[in-house]
């Protein structure tokens, strides 16, 4: 497989990401990572560079799981990825830096909106790419409470 190949695999799978997250099918979007994948949430934004306030790691599936789904499950959400940097270092890993938005929209009318850059590590385990680190850093983070 070619570089550009490869390039195009991660691509659909980040697609994949966004479409399986933003219409709930949890169970195919469990698919696009790795059991043992290892997630970091920076929880405020980052200043100059810097992490914002960046979250101990959550090691696999069974500790990312329900804190993402805890977030998500009962809002409706937009997740868009944008301009990705891919860098591919072997012909079975690439890395990449994703620019990024989110939108969760709340049942009592409060609203997160979100930017940043995922930044993930990929690898090619029995003829699948699968996501096997995730670091999202968000440069901006904006609550609004329901009225």
């Amino acid at each position: 497989m070619s570089a550009e190949e490869i390039r195009e695999e991660i691509r659909q799978l980040k697609a994949r990401y966004c479409r399986l997250l933003d219409t709930k099918d949890y169970e195919a979007w469990k698919k696009v990572f790795a059991p043992d994948v290892v997630v970091t949430l920076d929880m405020a934004t980052s200043v100059g560079g810097a992490d914002g306030q960046t979250a101990p790691p959550l090691n696999g599936l069974e500790e990312f799981l329900p804190v993402v789904l805890g977030g998500v499950e009962h809002a409706q959400t937009k997740h868009h990825v944008h301009t990705p940097e891919i860098t591919v270092t072997s012909d079975t890993t690439a890395s990449a830096i994703w620019a990024m938005e989110d939108l969760l929209l709340f049942a009592d009318g409060s609203e997160l909106f979100g930017a940043g850059h995922y930044h993930e590590t990929y690898e090619n385990r029995d003829g699948t790419w699968v996501i096997t680190s995730l670091h999202l850093t968000r440069t901006i983070m904006r609550f609004t409470q329901a009225k």
